[in-house]
């Protein structure tokens, strides 16, 4: 068998690079183990089955998109995936979580809708059949608990994949929201992170703690 050289091995992390990446990964897998276990357990809270009428609005309102391709970040069991598919919408959908795209893909058949429902990570879509463009994408809650240091990722792969002009709906918890280091998310956060977006709209949301619906725009590519 080959082996690589002494000289040639990636050297791993050493002193405080090494601590960093051990709380890295361990804050990844406390956001995993959290969310199996709102599966496990039973139905998350997040999961309504109702689709939100900001989605609604985007999909049938005034002004409404024209139905094309669309990625859904952390779809859960695929309620909005399934609705955008009826509305005329070429989906795929991502979770982290196996149960619930197990439960997405039931809920699609059940539909007879057509859509892509794919278990993954939204901060590594490279790993991930979605090559775009999309002309939408969805985040219900997503993004506000993905641990800081993957956040950019999360944008840059968004970005590489969006149609000049794309939509970004997301919904997130502010930070005051949560008693822990990680979650949460803010207007000001989203604008520094999303280079080569215009966030367009901030509305806050319904809810008793602090939440808000983002909305950005892909700014055109120049000719």
């Amino acid at each position: 068998m080959d082996q690589l050289d002494a000289a040639q091995r990636p050297n791993p992390p050493q002193g405080e690079d090494a601590g960093r990446a051990d709380t890295e990964h361990d804050q990844e897998e406390a956001v995993r183990r959290e969310l199996e276990g709102y599966y496990r357990a039973g139905k998350p809270p997040w999961d309504t089955d109702v689709t939100p009428p900001e989605l609604v609005a985007l999909a049938e309102g005034r002004g409404a998109l024209p139905p094309g391709r669309a990625l859904e970040l952390g779809c859960g069991t695929g309620t909005n995936a399934v609705y955008l598919a009826r509305h005329g919408w070429d989906v795929v959908a991502v979770d982290l979580i196996d149960r619930a795209v197990e439960q997405a893909r039931a809920k699609a058949a059940a539909a007879g809708t057509a859509v892509g429902l794919l278990c993954g990570d939204a901060t590594r879509l490279d790993e991930l059949d979605v090559p775009g463009p999309y002309e939408l994408f969805f985040d219900l809650s997503c993004y506000c608990g993905i641990p800081p240091h993957r956040r950019d990722a999360y944008a840059a792969g968004l970005t590489r994949r969006a149609a000049p002009g794309a939509r970004l709906l997301m919904f997130g918890y502010g930070p005051e929201a949560f008693d822990d280091p990680i979650s949460g998310v803010t207007a000001d956060e989203l604008r520094a992170r999303f280079t080569g977006w215009d966030l367009v709209d901030v509305t806050p949301g319904t809810n008793p703690v602090p939440t808000f619906w983002f909305t950005l725009r892909r700014i055109a590519w120049e000719a």
